[in-house]
C-alpha cells in the first residue's frame, strides 16, 4: 500500500511540473470493405462505431447506412462514399462530417477552400464514382415516400463550437434528396378567419402528408395605422405555424384554430407553405451550439425537397445553415430545388463568391439576418426562381464581414451585384426589407467592386413583397441614410438599364425605393402602402403601366421628376446585346437508353430557344426559366452533353453548360447528379 501510494505522489508530481496530461485521441474507426453500417464486417476488428467514436469511411468503399444513431458520434471523415438507406428510416447524431479526399481526418480548416485536387469548369468533368460521397438520397433514387432520414447535428466535447457540429464537402459530393412535393408553396384561395381550422389553397397539393408542419403568412403590415396609412405600434408578427390534420384536394384542416386573419383579395393573397420533407438535417439543440453545413469550391452534388431546420451560429461569420463558399464556376449545374430551411440563427441560404447556381421553389421561414443571401457582389449569374422568404427578422453586421455598410437588417432577397437573375419570388413580414440591392459603399470598395455598382440584373421579373416593416423594395438607399441632393453614380449604363417587370408590392411601410440611377420599370403594382415610392432617384428612369391603390402618398422626398410615361421609354435607349445563362440541373436515365435532362435559362430579353446536343428543348415556363429534353443515349458509353440559349436578339451564349452523363457506370441511375 506504502509503495502504490508513493507511485501515486510521484505520478501527480510529474503532472505538476510537466502540465495537464494530453489526452488521446478518440478512438478511430475506418471501413475494412464496402458493406451495411449495421455489419460489423464493414468495420476494422469487427467493431461498429459507437458514441464518441471517429469513423472514416476509406476511398473504395461504399457503405450504406442503415441505422439509428441517438448518442453522437464525434465526426465522419468520408473520403469513399458513406449513402443512406432509402428504404429504412434512419437517424445519424454527430458533431461534424466532412467529405473529402485524402487519409487526413482533420477536424478544422473548414473557412479555407481546398487548392489541391479536382478541378471543375465548363468542361466535362471526370466521374463522380471516384469522388468521395455523402449521398442522402440521389435525384434518380430519392429517400423513398413513407420513410425519413436525419442527420442531427451534435455538440461534442474536444470540436472547436466555433465551427462545429457541422457538414463541410471540401471538393467531394453531397447530395440530399427527399421525396417530392407539389407545390412547395402556393396562395390562398380564401380569405383565412380568426377562429377558422381550415385554409382553402388555389390548388390541390401533392406530396403534402397529415402531420406535416405549414405556415400561414401574414397580410397584414407590421405597424397599426390611422386613417392616413401612418404606422403607430408595431404589432407582433402574424405569420402562424399549423399542424395539417386532414387534406381533401386543395382544403387543408389544421390543428388548431387560427388568431389572425389572412386575407384573399384579387391580387393580394397571403401565402400557405409546406415546411415539413423527409430528408432532414438538424441541430440537437438549437437553444445551445447550432450547426451548419457548407460546400467548398470544386464540389459537386445538389438538393431536392430536403429540410434545413434550426441550423446557422448567430452572429458568426460564414456559419449559415446552408452555405456555397468561394465555388466560383466550379459547381455549375448545382441546384437546390424545393428546400425548407427554417428557424435559421444566421441566414437561409449564402451564395458567397459562387456563380450560376439554381436556387427553386424553396421556402425560407424565420432568419436571423438576411434570407436569401449573396454574400459580397462577386456573385453572378445566379438564379433564384419560385421561392417563399418569409420572416427575415434583423440582426447586426457580422464580425469580419466584407461589405461593411451592410447593417443586417432583415431582408428577404439580399444582393449587391444584380447580375442575377430573381423571378416569380415572394417576401412577406421581413424586418428590413423584401428585396434589398445594396452595392459597395464608399467603404467597400476593394479593387473590381466599383464596377459592381453599374451591373444590370440578368432578369427580374415577377416578383411580389407584402407585410414587410419597412421596405417592400429598397433599391440602393442605404439603411437609415437619405436619399442624395444629387443622383449617385451608382447604377447601369442608359442602354442597360435595371429592367424590372411585373413586381406587385403591398401592405408595407414604404413600397418602392428606386435610390438608383438607370431603371426601367413596367407594370408596378403598389397598394395598402404609406408611400408608393420612397426617396426615389429620378436620373435616367422610365415608367409605364403604374397602379397606386390606397396609398397614403403616392411620391415622397424625390430627387428630379417623375418621368412622363408618355415618352417611354425615354430618357433611356434599351438594347439587348448581352446572352442568355444556362444550367442544366438534373439528368435522369430513362427506358429505351434515353436520358431527360432539365434546366433553367435567364436573359434580360427574350429567349427565343435553348438547345440541348442540338435538339430544341421544351420550355416549361414560357419565357425557358425552365425547360426540358429528351434524347437518346448510346448503351454502355457516356455521353456528352451541351446546353445553349440564344435570345430573339441573336445573342448565343458564349460559355455553354458542358457536362458528362456517365451511362457507362452501373451505378448511374443511383448516383447521378447535375454538375458532372
Amino acid at each position: 500500500m506504502i509503495f502504490e501510494l508513493k507511485n501515486l505522489i510521484r505520478i501527480f508530481a510529474i503532472v505538476w511540473v510537466a502540465g495537464p496530461l494530453v489526452m488521446a485521441d478518440p478512438p478511430m474507426v475506418r471501413s475494412s470493405a464496402s458493406g451495411r453500417w449495421s455489419e460489423p464486417s464493414t468495420w476494422e476488428n469487427q467493431r461498429v462505431p459507437a458514441k464518441g467514436d471517429r469513423v472514416q469511411v476509406r476511398p473504395g468503399h461504399i457503405v450504406l447506412f442503415d441505422g439509428r444513431i441517438e448518442a453522437p458520434l464525434r465526426s465522419i471523415h468520408v473520403a469513399g462514399t458513406l449513402e443512406f438507406d432509402p428504404e429504412r428510416d434512419t437517424l445519424l447524431t454527430v458533431g461534424l462530417i466532412q467529405v473529402q479526399s485524402g487519409a487526413d481526418p482533420t477536424e478544422s480548416g473548414f473557412d479555407d477552400h481546398p487548392t489541391t485536387g479536382p478541378t471543375h469548369g465548363h468542361g466535362p468533368a471526370d466521374s463522380s464514382e471516384s469522388r468521395p460521397s455523402l449521398l442522402v438520397g440521389t435525384p434518380a433514387r430519392p429517400i423513398a415516400v413513407g420513410r425519413k432520414a436525419v442527420i442531427r447535428l451534435a455538440e461534442v466535447e474536444g470540436l472547436d463550437p466555433e465551427t462545429c457540429p457541422a457538414i463541410v464537402c471540401r471538393g467531394g459530393r453531397m447530395e440530399f434528396h427527399g421525396a417530392a412535393v407539389n407545390p412547395t408553396w402556393t396562395k390562398l384561395a380564401d380569405p383565412a378567419t380568426p377562429g377558422g381550422s381550415t385554409v382553402v389553397l388555389d390548388r390541390a397539393v401533392e406530396g403534402w402528408k397529415i402531420g406535416d408542419r405549414v405556415i400561414i403568412t401574414s397580410t397584414r403590415h407590421q405597424f397599426t395605422k390611422d386613417e392616413n396609412l401612418t404606422p403607430r405600434v408595431r404589432q407582433a408578427p402574424q405569420t402562424e405555424e399549423r399542424i395539417i390534420r386532414a387534406i381533401e384536394g386543395a382544403r387543408l384542416t389544421l390543428d388548431t384554430p387560427l388568431v389572425n386573419s389572412h386575407s384573399a383579395t384579387g391580387k393580394f393573397r397571403g401565402e400557405v407553405a409546406l415546411l415539413s420533407r423527409n430528408v432532414v438535417v438538424e441541430s440537437a439543440n438549437p437553444a445551445g451550439v447550432r450547426g451548419h453545413t457548407m460546400y467548398h469550391r470544386d464540389s459537386l452534388g445538389s438538393i431536392s425537397f430536403a429540410e434545413f431546420r434550426h441550423l446557422g451560429k448567430p452572429g458568426k461569420l460564414g456559419k449559415y445553415s446552408l452555405h456555397f463558399h468561394r465555388a466560383g464556376d466550379s459547381m455549375r449545374g448545382t441546384s437546390i430545388v424545393g428546400a425548407s430551411i427554417w428557424d435559421s440563427g444566421n441566414r437561409w441560404i449564402t451564395i458567397h463568391g459562387t456563380n450560376r447556381l439554381v436556387i427553386q421553389d424553396c421556402v425560407g421561414y424565420g432568419s436571423v439576418g438576411h434570407g436569401f443571401f449573396l454574400e459580397d457582389g462577386t456573385e453572378v449569374n445566379n438564379i433564384l426562381d419560385g421561392n417563399l422568404a418569409v420572416q427575415a427578422s434583423e440582426g447586426t453586421p457580422l464580425p469580419g464581414q466584407i461589405l461593411a455598410g451592410d447593417r443586417n437588417e432583415g431582408a428577404g432577397f439580399w444582393w449587391a451585384n444584380s447580375r442575377n437573375a430573381f423571378t416569380r419570388n415572394v417576401a412577406v413580414e421581413c424586418d428590413g426589407y423584401g428585396f434589398q440591392l445594396d452595392p459597395p459603399g464608399p467603404t467597400d470598395r476593394p479593387t473590381g467592386l466599383e464596377e459592381i455598382r453599374r451591373q444590370p440584373f440578368l432578369r427580374f421579373d415577377g416578383n411580389e413583397a407584402h407585410s414587410h416593416r419597412h421596405y417592400g423594395v429598397n433599391l440602393a438607399l442605404p439603411a437609415g441614410h437619405d436619399a442624395p441632393e444629387t443622383p449617385d453614380p451608382v447604377g447601369p449604363d442608359s442602354k442597360h438599364p435595371l429592367a424590372i417587370r411585373g413586381l406587385r408590392i403591398w401592405d408595407c411601410r414604404w413600397g418602392f425605393t428606386p435610390a438608383i440611377s438607370g431603371l426601367l420599370v413596367e407594370d408596378l403594382d403598389l397598394a395598402y402602402c404609406e408611400y408608393g415610392f420612397w426617396k426615389p432617384v429620378f436620373d435616367r428612369h422610365a415608367y409605364r403601366r403604374l397602379s397606386f391603390y390606397q396609398c397614403g402618398k403616392s411620391y415622397a422626398h424625390m430627387t428630379g421628376r417623375p418621368p412622363d410615361p408618355t415618352t417611354f421609354p425615354g430618357p433611356l435607349e434599351p438594347i439587348d446585346d448581352r446572352p442568355p445563362v444556362s444550367v442544366i440541373t438534373r439528368v435522369l436515365a430513362e427506358a429505351g437508353d434515353r436520358i431527360r435532362v432539365l434546366g433553367c435559362s435567364a436573359d434580360d430579353g427574350r429567349i427565343k430557344m435553348v438547345r440541348v446536343n442540338g435538339i430544341i428543348a421544351r420550355p416549361i415556363v414560357a419565357d425557358f426559366s425552365r425547360w426540358e429534353a429528351v434524347l437518346s443515349a448510346v448503351p454502355g458509353r457516356s455521353t456528352p452533353l451541351e446546353a445553349i440559349a440564344e435570345d430573339v436578339s441573336g445573342n448565343i451564349e458564349p460559355t455553354p453548360h458542358r457536362m458528362v452523363f456517365p451511362t457507362n457506370s452501373p451505378q448511374t441511375t443511383r448516383r447521378m447528379t447535375s454538375g458532372e
